[in-house]
C-alpha cells in the first residue's frame, strides 16, 4: 500500500505503478494506492520484483512527489521436491571388497529456498537394495554394508535410494532415483580341469607342427583374471610334444614337434598344467591357482611308404666305365611291421636319357649308356622304393652321381684367331700369341705344350715359342714379306696336354700378308687384284664378247626346239594297256542322239539271251551243270535256272566267252558285270527292254498324250515302222 502526505483523502492526488510487472502481475488503486497481485507468483521462477510508484495530480497530472522505488521479495513455501539431476546411476565395485566399501555417490536437488525453513533440506535412505548395500543420510554416499560378496554368485544389484526434504520430517515431499551395481571380478577363482585324465588318437603320419589335441581348463574369472598358461610338466613326451595357449579360446593346443613311429612307440603320456597368468597376492590363501590332468596319445598305426637308409646318397663314376658298369647302391625299407618286400626303380623325368639302371630287387646302380663328364657332370636322379604287397606306397631318395674326368678331349685355339703380318715386318717379331683350352678339367690344373707340326718345322717363314705358361708365340723367321707373290700363310701349330696318356690336336693359324702404314696399322691384306696385260687390244676384246654370245644364243635354240618337241602318246614298243589310261572328252548326243550306239545291248539279258553270240567264234566249253533237253533244243535261260546255280552259269558262260575272245588280254584281266538275277516278280523295269522287236509292248498311246510327249511318241509309238533296229 502506497500513500502519499499530499493526499488529503478527497480525490485531488492519483497514484501510478511502474516497473517489472506492473500492470501484467502486479497493479495499484490509483485512487487509494493499494498494491495487488494478479496471478500466482512462483519462487522458484523469479524471486524478486523491483517496481516504482508515483503520486501525481489527478487533474493536471504534474507529480506532487518525487518517484519511490521498492521490491517485492517473494516468500518461499515447500512446493518442490527433491530431484537427482545426475539418476539414474551405474556404478561398480570388485566382488568381495570389505563391508563399507564406498560405491557411489547420489546428489539430489531442492528447488525451495534452502535459507527460509527446511523446505530444501534433504535427507537420504535406501528403499531398496538392504542388505547389501547402505547409503549415508547426509552426504549420499552408497555403501557395502555385507563383506565378500562374490560375483561368480551373483554380478548385479539394482537399488532404490530415496531423498526428502524438511529434514525427513512428516509432511516433506521426496523423490527416488536408482543405482545399477555390477560387482567387477577379480581372480579369486583357479582354473579346473573337467577331468582328471583325457585320451586322444593320433596318426602316426601326422605332419610335424599339425595340431593333435586341444583341452580347456574352466576357470569361473572372466577377462584377464581367466587368462592362463598351459605346459607340460611331466611325462614321456616332452620334446615330441608341445602346448601352447589359443589366446581367444584360452584352449590348451597340443602340438606335435617330432614325426611319430607307431613301430617305434605306439603311446605317450603327458601331465599338462593350467596357471592362471595373473595372480592376485591377496588371495593366495585360497589355494594354488593352477591345476594338472593327465593326457595319453595313442599312435595309430598306418601303412607307410619305404624309408631310404639315406635320403641323398652320393656316388662317383668314372666317365670311362663301360657300360654295367656297377656304381653304387641304395637300400630302403618297409617301416610297418608287415615288413612287406622293395622293389627299386629310378624316376626318368630325372633320367631322361636313361644313362642309369637300379636293380628292382637289389638297389644297385649301374651304368646303361656311355657317360660325358664334359656334357654333364652330375646327375641327380631320383629312385622309387615300392612296397610289393602295396604298390601304392612308395618312397622316394636321391642318388647324385658325380661324373670324375678322365683326359678324353685335346686341346684346342681358345679363339679363332685373326693373324696380320706388314709386309715390312722384322725378323724376329712376335706376330701373334696363342693360347688353347681344353674341355677336361685335371686336378692339377692345365699345362698344355705348343709347337710347329711336322710340315712346317723346317719352314723359312715363321717360328713359335713356347712361352711356359699356356701361351706361344709366333715370330717371323724373316723379312720382306710381299702380297703380290704371297698374301696368305698356312702355319700349323701343334698342342699337347699333360693327361695321362697325353692327347695332341693340330689347329692352321692362317697368317694374312697386309699393306701397313708407318706406324704399323695394317691398311689393305689379302690378294691384290692383278691388272691386264697391256698388249691386249679393244677390238680383241669385243671378238671374245661375240663368240661367247653366239654359243649362248645357239644353246638356248637346241633348247628350245627340243621342247616343243611332240612325244607319241603311246610309244610303239609299250603299248600296254594297264600301264595307260587314254582320256576321251566326247559326250553323249543324249535321247536324240540314235546313231551315237547300239541300245539293244542294253535290253534284259533275258531278253537277248539267242543262239547267236557276239563273237565270231562261238564257245564250245562243257558246262558244270547239265540241264534237261527242251523240246526246242535250246538251252534253258536264265530265268527257268535253279536259284542255286544261276549266278555260277552266268559266271561261267562269261569265262568262257573271255577265254575264246582272240582280242582279250593273255594275262589276268578283272571282268565286271551288273547282273542283278532274276528273282523279282515284276521283272524288269526297264524301258529299255521295249525297244527290242521280240517285245510286245505298245506304246502308240504316247501320240495322245499330247505335244510334250510328241518326242517319245516319235522314238517309241511307231518302232516296226522306223526299223531303228531292225
Amino acid at each position: 500500500m502506497l500513500h502519499s502526505d499530499v493526499d488529503n483523502g478527497e480525490g485531488n492526488v492519483k497514484y501510478i505503478l511502474l516497473g517489472e510487472g506492473a500492470s501484467s502481475i502486479f497493479t495499484i488503486d490509483e485512487n487509494t494506492g493499494d498494491i495487488h497481485a494478479t496471478k500466482r507468483l512462483d519462487r522458484e521462477v523469479q524471486a524478486y520484483y523491483t517496481l516504482r510508484a508515483q503520486a501525481v495530480d489527478s487533474e493536471t497530472h504534474r507529480p506532487v512527489e518525487p518517484e519511490s522505488e521498492f521490491v517485492v521479495k517473494v516468500q518461499d513455501i515447500n512446493d518442490n521436491e527433491p530431484k537427482f539431476p545426475n539418476g539414474p546411476y551405474t556404478a561398480g565395485v570388485s566382488e568381495m571388497s570389505p563391508l563399507g566399501t564406498q560405491v557411489v555417490q547420489v546428489s539430489a536437488t531442492d528447488a525451495d529456498d534452502p535459507t527460509y525453513g527446511n523446505s530444501a533440506r534433504v535427507i537420504y535412505s535406501i528403499i531398496e537394495g538392504q542388505p547389501y548395500f547402505s547409503v549415508e543420510p547426509k552426504t549420499g554416499i552408497v555403501r557395502t554394508a555385507l563383506p565378500n560378496m562374490d560375483r561368480e554368485t551373483r554380478d548385479q544389484y539394482l537399488l532404490v535410494i530415496q531423498a526428502k526434504d524438511m529434514v525427513g520430517q512428516m509432511g516433506g515431499l521426496s523423490g527416488t532415483t536408482s543405482v545399477t551395481v555390477l560387482l567387477e571380478d577379480i581372480n579369486d577363482n583357479p582354473p579346473r580341469f573337467s577331468s582328471k585324465s583325457y585320451e586322444y588318437t593320433v596318426l602316426e603320419s601326422l605332419p610335424v607342427a599339425s595340431v593333435v589335441a586341444k583341452l580347456k581348463a574352466a576357470d569361473e574369472d572372466e577377462g584377464s583374471n581367466a587368462e592362463m598358461d598351459y605346459r607340460i610338466v611331466d611325462g614321456d613326451g616332452p620334446s615330441v610334444f608341445n602346448i601352447t595357449t589359443d589366446e581367444e579360446t584360452q584352449e590348451g593346443v597340443i602340438i606335435l614337434q617330432k614325426p611319430l613311429d607307431f613301430e617305434t612307440k605306439k603311446n605317450y603320456t603327458l601331465k599338462v598344467e593350467a596357471t592362471n597368468r595373473y595372480i592376485d597376492p591377496q588371495f593366495l590363501t585360497y589355494g594354488p591357482f593352477s591345476d594338472t590332468t593327465t593326457v595319453k596319445l595313442i599312435v595309430e598305426d598306418i601303412n607307410e611308404p619305404p624309408v631310404f637308409a639315406m635320403s641323398i646318397s652320393k656316388m662317383v663314376v668314372s666317365e670311362a666305365a663301360k657300360v654295367g658298369t656297377v656304381i653304387g647302391s641304395v637300400s630302403a625299407r618297409d617301416p610297418d611291421l608287415t615288413k612287406s618286400g622293395i622293389r627299386y626303380s629310378i624316376d626318368r623325368n630325372t633320367d631322361l636319357e636313361r644313362f642309369f639302371n637300379v636293380d628292382a630287387t637289389s638297389g644297385v646302380i649301374s651304368t646303361a649308356k656311355p657317360l660325358d663328364r664334359e656334357v654333364n657332370s652330375v646327375h641327380n636322379i631320383t629312385i622309387f622304393a615300392m612296397e610289393s604287397q602295396d604298390p601304392s606306397q612308395v618312397g622316394r631318395g636321391v642318388a647324385v652321381i658325380t661324373v670324375m674326368d678322365i683326359n678324353d678331349n685335346a686341346p684346342m685355339f681358345a679363339i679363332e684367331y685373326e693373324t696380320l703380318l706388314c709386309e715390312n715386318s722384322a725378323p724376329g717379331q712376335v706376330i701373334q700369341t696363342i693360347s688353347a683350352v681344353d674341355k677336361d678339367e685335371p686336378p692339377g690344373g692345365h699345362r698344355f705344350f705348343f709347337s710347329l707340326a711336322v710340315p712346317a718345322t723346317s719352314n723359312l717363314n715363321f717360328t713359335l715359342r713356347d712361352n711356359k705358361d699356356n701361351t706361344a708365340s709366333v715370330l717371323t723367321k724373316r723379312g720382306g714379306f710381299r702380297r703380290r707373290e704371297q698374301s696368305v700363310y698356312r702355319l700349323p701349330v701343334l698342342m699337347v696336354d699333360s693327361g695321362m696318356p697325353a692327347l695332341s690336336s693340330t689347329n692352321t693359324l692362317l697368317v694374312q700378308v697386309c699393306d701397313c702404314d708407318s706406324d704399323g696399322v695394317p691398311q689393305a691384306c689379302g690378294a691384290v687384284a692383278y691388272s691386264l696385260p697391256a698388249g691386249l687390244s679393244t677390238g680383241a676384246l669385243m671378238a671374245i664378247l661375240g663368240c661367247i654370245l653366239t654359243l649362248l644364243v645357239l644353246v638356248l635354240l637346241i633348247v628350245t626346239v627340243r621342247k616343243r618337241r611332240k612325244e607319241p602318246l603311246i610309244l610303239e614298243d609299250e603299248r600296254d594297256i594297264r600301264e595307260n589310261i587314254v582320256r576321251y572328252d566326247d559326250e553323249g548326243g543324249g535321247e536324240e542322239d540314235t546313231e551315237a550306239f547300239d541300245m539293244v545291248t542294253l535290253r534284259n539279258l533275258n531278253i537277248i539271251r539267242d543262239h547267236t553270240t557276239r563273237r565270231d567264234v562261238t564257245p564250245d566249253t562243257p558246262t558244270f551243270f547239265h540241264y534237261p533237253s527242251h523240246p526246242s533244243g535250246n538251252r534253258l535261260t536264265y530265268k527257268t535256272l535253279p536259284d542255286n546255280v544261276l549266278f555260277r552259269e552266268f559266271i561261267w558262260d562269261r569265262l568262257k566267252e573271255a577265254d575264246v575272245d582272240p582280242s582279250a588280254p593273255p594275262y589276268d584281266s578283272l571282268q565286271t558285270y551288273a547282273f542283278e538275277g532274276s528273282g523279282s516278280i515284276a521283272e524288269s523295269l526297264s524301258s529299255l527292254e521295249s525297244l527290242s522287236t521280240d517285245s510286245e509292248q505298245n506304246y502308240d498311246y504316247l501320240s495322245s498324250w499330247g505335244p510334250r510327249f510328241k518326242k517319245l511318241a516319235d522314238l517309241y509309238g511307231n518302232i516296226e515302222g522306223n526299223g531303228f533296229f531292225s
